[in-house]
This record gives structure tokens, C-alpha cells and sequence, in this order.
């Protein structure tokens, strides 16, 4: 580490890559530097500002005057480049343009909106329980992470059944890669994602949903005069590409934590009703959407003599953040017996993620299930990490149960 005059002030400066393989696959020790390094650093492989402390991405994530998300959430600035595809009206647009599609959605996934789709959830991941612990074994990530928000999300989306739901998969796989630097992990995906994102906007369209889901509703909202007609297929265009990747790690990596602290998982079965605490706790430890950039709207001042001058990008590390011991107790720990409520996980502020409601309803249908039927949950061989400039996930998690 050594001290660079940056504009007028001086920061210090790390040259690590946070999107090499070995940062993508184990992040913890790169997330310590950085924020033993101090509050704010600077990264000259990538240009750009950083932070890993809880107290400055918390403070960051809430003052979107400051840090702006119209400029991309990724390190390309739209401010001279354009992006891959159009910009999201949710995550990748401020005020005022940011406060209509933001109010539609909010009242289409409102907590009591979201909890009239429990029991069903519920039936369909007993059911799928069911199918999978036919044989002792199985990969946790296909079998149970992948396979139950593809059952239930884009019918509640208001999407027709399909054989090939897996291309959301690789949409969204792109997608987040494309939030990093044009690396290896970013060309490999680039041959199909035209195909990928014109699928799945034809998927949004009006005449193509079915008259009862979260979609129909955002096109009535639309007809209301609540937001654009431009905007309505853009907002569920959004819900698809959040609503999967993300939930689809985070429910493995709940599953990994769970499977590997044997404790924690006979507590779930003595207390079910912690299944969102299990979820929200696997957020915090394992932090999914590792990192998100914003952009400097004016010279910024992060504490005094560090500033982050305009127009520059910051990357947040959202993982280092929430294993940050300068705000949680025993940081690297897995407990169930913690309040996690206050992570970073899902974003903070105006841009928090929309969708947390139905995160969690999901993780809660699926452990309910489980502990139901199953006595001990381990793993069954080494798992294999899914290397993502965005995401912290997991390819294979080989499991086996004891059923109860």
C-alpha cells in the first residue's frame, strides 16, 4: 500500500484486482485489506474509488444526491459509454425519474401483497422436496436453489409455462458480469446475450401475460397513467433480470452455511420459524451481489481530506461491508441466534432491492419444506464456485440428507 496524491487530496492506493480469480472465488481476505487500508482507497488498475467499511457503504447507499446510479451500477460510466443495454429504470436511474417505476413496483410487491402467495410457494416447494430427496443425494444448486425460483417467479410474473426458463440463468449471468471490467468472464457470455435480452423482452410484453401476475399489474399502472408505456415493459423486464441470478444464490448459499454448520441447521429444526433469519444471516455472511459501483456527482467528501473527486466511479463492496467487525460482533460467524436486519445485502436506500420481500418468501417456502422431511443436512463432496465479477456463487453443492 502507499500513499498517491489523487486530485488534491491523498488516499491510499491498493493495487489489487478485485476481479481476478482468486478475489471472485475468495473475497474475504481482499475484503480485510481494503478496509484495514482505511475508509476510502483508490484502485489504479481500474481508475476508480473504493470502500469496504459498513459506515461508509451504508452512508453511500443512502445518499444517492452524492453517489449516483444513473451513471451504471457497473465500472462502464454512462456518462461516455453506452451500455450493453438499455439502462434499468429501477436500478440504473436517480430521481426523478427513478421515483415513478420505484412507487408502481413497490406497491405491486408490498410485503401483504407478496404473503397471498405463501401457501402456494409453500405447496410447490414441499413438492419439490419431495421429488428431489427421492435419492439421498443431489446438488443442492440445481436440485433446490436454481429449481424452485424458476417454478415459482415467472408464473408470478404472469409468464407462460416453458421448457427453457434456464435462459434467465444466462441472462442474468451476463448481466451481472457485465456490472465488472470486460475480463474473460464477460467475452464468454457476449456471443449470446442479443439473443438472451431479445428473449427476454419479448417476454414483457402486455399481450403475452397473463391477466393476474406482477407483469399485468405494471401495464394496468401504466394504463392508470402511473408510469409511461415505454417504461411498463422495462419495469418487468427488471423483475426478470433481479428477480433470479440473485435469489438463486442466495438460497444456495443459505444452504451451503446451513449444510456446514450443523448446529445452526438442528436449531432451524427446533425453530423454524427463524427460515428468514437463516436467509437474511447467509445474505450478510456470504453477501450474494458482492459489489455495485456508483458515481460521484460532485467532489465528495467521504471523511475529512478524502475525497472522491466528480465523475468518479465507486465501487462498494457490499461483501466487505457486511463482514465488517468495526459494526458486527463476531463478523465471520454463521449464527442464527443474530439480528442480521441492517446488511447491505439487498442495497440500502431508494435503490434497495425491490424484491426482498419475494427473496425471502421463497428461502422461508423452501426451508420449511426441508426441515419437515429432513433430520441432517451435509455435504457430499468438494463444492464448485461460479466465478461472477458481480455475484458470489456457487456452481455445484453436492449434498446428502438423513431424512426426519
Amino acid at each position: 500500500m502507499t500513499l498517491t496524491s489523487v486530485g488534491t487530496r491523498s488516499v491510499p492506493t491498493l493495487d489489487v484486482d478485485p476481479f481476478d480469480a482468486t478475489s471472485l472465488a475468495d473475497p474475504d481476505p481482499m475484503h480485510a485489506v481494503l478496509r484495514d487500508a482505511g475508509p476510502l482507497v483508490y484502485l489504479p488498475r481500474y481508475d476508480v474509488y473504493a470502500m469496504a467499511r459498513y459506515a461508509q457503504v451504508h452512508a453511500a447507499l443512502v445518499d444517492w444526491q452524492r453517489f449516483r446510479s444513473g451513471a451504471g451500477v457497473g465500472l462502464l460510466n454512462f456518462r461516455f459509454d453506452e451500455p450493453w443495454r438499455k439502462p434499468s429504470v429501477l436500478l440504473e436511474t436517480d430521481p426523478p425519474w427513478h421515483d415513478a417505476p420505484r412507487r408502481v413496483l413497490s406497491a405491486i410487491l408490498a410485503p401483504h401483497a407478496v404473503r397471498r402467495l405463501r401457501e402456494e410457494w409453500l405447496a410447490t416447494a414441499r413438492r419439490l422436496v419431495d421429488e428431489v430427496l427421492a435419492e439421498d443425494e443431489f446438488d443442492a444448486v440445481t436440485a433446490f436453489a436454481e429449481e424452485l425460483p424458476l417454478r415459482v417467479f415467472p408464473a408470478a410474473v404472469g409468464l407462460a409455462p416453458e421448457s427453457d426458463w434456464r435462459r434467465l440463468l444466462a441472462y442474468g449471468d451476463h448481466m451481472t458480469n457485465a456490472f465488472g471490467p470486460r475480463n474473460r468472464l464477460v467475452l464468454a457470455g457476449e456471443a449470446e446475450a442479443p439473443a438472451n435480452a431479445a428473449w427476454v423482452d419479448d417476454r414483457c410484453a402486455r399481450d403475452v401475460l397473463a391477466p393476474d401476475g406482477f407483469g399485468a399489474r405494471t401495464f394496468e399502472a401504466a394504463e392508470r397513467g402511473e408510469i409511461t408505456a415505454e417504461q411498463a415493459p422495462m419495469v418487468v423486464r427488471s423483475l426478470l433480470s433481479a428477480g433470479v441470478d440473485t435469489i438463486v444464490q442466495g438460497l444456495a448459499w443459505t444452504l451451503h452455511l446451513l449444510a456446514t454448520h450443523p448446529a445452526q441447521w438442528a436449531r432451524l429444526r427446533r425453530e423454524p420459524g427463524l427460515a428468514r433469519v437463516a436467509f437474511d444471516e447467509a445474505i450478510r455472511w456470504a453477501t450474494p451481489v458482492q459489489t455495485f459501483f456508483r458515481t460521484a456527482a460532485t467532489d465528495v467528501t467521504v471523511e475529512p481530506g478524502l475525497v472522491v473527486p466528480d465523475g468518479k466511479k465507486i465501487l462498494m463492496f457490499l461483501g466487505g461491508a457486511n463482514r465488517d467487525p468495526r459494526h458486527w460482533p463476531d463478523a465471520d460467524s454463521y449464527d442464527l441466534g443474530r439480528d442480521p436486519s441492517g446488511h447491505v445485502g439487498f442495497g440500502f436506500g431508494i435503490h434497495q432491492c425491490v424484491g426482498q420481500h419475494i427473496a425471502r418468501l421463497e428461502a422461508e417456502a423452501l426451508l420449511t419444506a426441508l426441515v419437515e422431511r429432513v433430520e441432517t443436512l451435509a455435504p457430499a463432496a468438494e463444492p464448485i464456485r461460479h466465478l461472477n465479477n458481480t455475484l458470489r456463487a456457487w456452481g455445484s453443492l453436492p449434498m446428502r440428507v438423513r431424512r426426519g
